[in-house]
């Protein structure tokens, strides 16, 4: 089995108490390679490195940091092929859509936050006889924790503008789906980007993930993943006074008004609830639809589900793969025998899928659609992260608007109407930080991201990421 190790200080390590546990392919339900299970003398050792090497990096000019990140883009991209197989395997996601997203997108954040770092700028203010200016300083050393559902491209979306800003880094990837980091981490020397500038530690998120959170010497955590973790994190990092940003869970409405296209809509909503199996914190799990077309839009959506292509990931033409685990699935398919047990009528799917050949033991689940279920039962207000989605009428723009408000989540929502009053009155109510009109999950990378409620703290995107890792200073004069 493939041994995966760390990157600490430039080189490649074997964790120091030489521990390692199992990571599995999910769409065959065996372990392929080994995970170094990291503990507190191994982050002691990158935290040193980092320091080290601060105050060069700090220094550099943003323009080599720049030709620095560029480089490791283009490293990336000459492996291209490698990485998308390479995420396929660890993560499930299909072939095709991690070419196509999580790879692609991984290199964009990169070359995206390079020059972003070489237009950040403070401000400049006069008033009267008194000139000020503002200088965003880097932090220091920083730590990015990262999930598993989209792994390269959430990855490089944390510790990009964290390395763009002057920071050094400590990367944390999800132990679930550790290898494109591991792969990324090996290019990172011959990108010219110094040693120590740059550390990737593998391990449980309870026992190195914990003590990157309790490290006195790192005063910023950017962390993407469950809401229950971020809030452990949020109060551990509270009693030392960190920065924190956390993007979390979602229970995402998807909104459909009568004067919708029913074709275009079904497409978004079938998009929204089943792309990467449902495991994206951005998907739709929850669709309402105004009660005039529930009937119609429904058989839509029944029409074109067995469209959707399931079978083994590394096949071209694949479009839902597994779950990320075999623990993943059984809570998954644990709430769609919740949803039945709520009153709720399986649609369509609901089921284990077994594919046949060298994918008869993964962890498949066909797309799933419950309906008669109300909007405060358990399977409309907990995220489930799978390929579920509920289907819910309305009557009134209304009676849309507090449904889709009524879960502690707050990260996303999509509206489809062809009315632009409408959509910008259902916008301006919707209590998400993220609404898309008439599309899902179209990004500009300069938008700022992040969510309301107990979706998460902060936003991250552009200007934004490069602010959360830094401190800004005011220097002020008579003139």
């Amino acid at each position: 089995m493939q041994k995966i190790l760390n990157f600490i200080g430039g080189d490649m390590m074997e964790p120091l108490a030489g521990e390692y546990f199992e990571n599995e392919d999910p769409s065959i339900g065996k372990a392929y390679s080994l995970v170094p299970d990291s503990d507190e003398s191994d982050l002691e050792h990158a935290v040193k490195a980092a320091k080290k090497a601060f105050p060069h990096w700090r220094d550099m000019h943003a323009a080599l940091r720049a030709g620095a990140m560029h480089k490791l883009a283009d490293l990336i991209e000459e492996n291209a092929a490698e990485f998308a197989r390479a995420e396929c395997i660890d993560n499930g996601r299909p072939l095709s859509q991690c070419s196509a997203a999580n790879i692609a997108r991984g290199i964009a954040n990169l070359h995206f936050f390079a020059d972003e770092g070489q237009k950040f700028a403070g401000e400049n203010f006069k008033s009267g006889k008194i000139e000020s200016y503002t200088l965003p300083q880097p932090i220091g050393v920083v730590a990015t924790i990262s999930p598993w559902n989209l792994p390269m491209l959430l990855f490089t979306w944390k510790f990009a503008p964290a390395l763009a800003a002057g920071n050094c880094v400590i990367a944390k990837p999800s132990e679930v789906t550790p290898m494109t980091a591991y792969m990324l981490s090996e290019l990172v020397n011959d990108s010219g980007i110094p040693r120590g500038v740059f550390n990737v530690i593998h391990g449980k998120g309870a026992k190195i993930g914990a003590a990157i959170t309790k490290h006195p010497d790192i005063p910023a955590i950017s962390f993407t993943g469950g809401t229950s973790t971020g809030t452990e994190i949020y109060s551990t990092a509270a009693k030392q006074l960190k920065k924190v940003s956390l993007e979390l869970g979602g229970k995402n409405p998807t909104i459909v008004f009568e004067d919708a296209d029913i074709e275009t809509a079904s497409d978004g909503a079938l998009a929204a609830a089943f792309s990467n199996q449902g495991q994206i914190c951005l998907c739709g799990s929850r669709l309402l639809i105004q009660e005039s077309i529930y009937e119609r839009f429904k058989i839509a959506l029944l029409r074109k589900l067995p469209n959707i292509k399931i079978g083994d990931p590394l096949e071209a033409d694949t479009q839902h793969g597994p779950m990320v685990s075999k623990a993943h699935m059984e809570k998954v398919l644990g709430y769609i025998d919740l949803a039945v047990k709520e009153g709720g009528r399986i649609a369509a799917g609901g089921k284990r899928h077994i594919v046949d050949g060298r994918c008869k033991d993964g962890y498949f689940i066909e797309p799933t659609i419950i309906e008669k279920l109300p909007p405060d039962c358990r399977t409309n207000q907990e995220e489930i992260f799978g390929p579920v989605v509920t289907l819910l009428p309305f009557k009134t723009e209304e009676d849309a608007i507090a449904i889709a408000n009524s879960t502690q989540y707050g990260l996303a929502a999509s509206i489809w109407t062809q009315d632009d009053a409408r959509a910008k009155r259902v916008s301006a109510k919707i209590e998400s930080g993220i609404v898309w009109v008439n599309c899902w999950n179209v990004r500009d990378l300069n938008t700022p991201f992040g969510g309301v409620k107990k979706s998460g703290i902060g936003r991250e995107g552009g200007r934004r990421a490069m602010e959360f890792f830094t401190e800004e200073k005011t220097v002020s004069r008579m003139v």
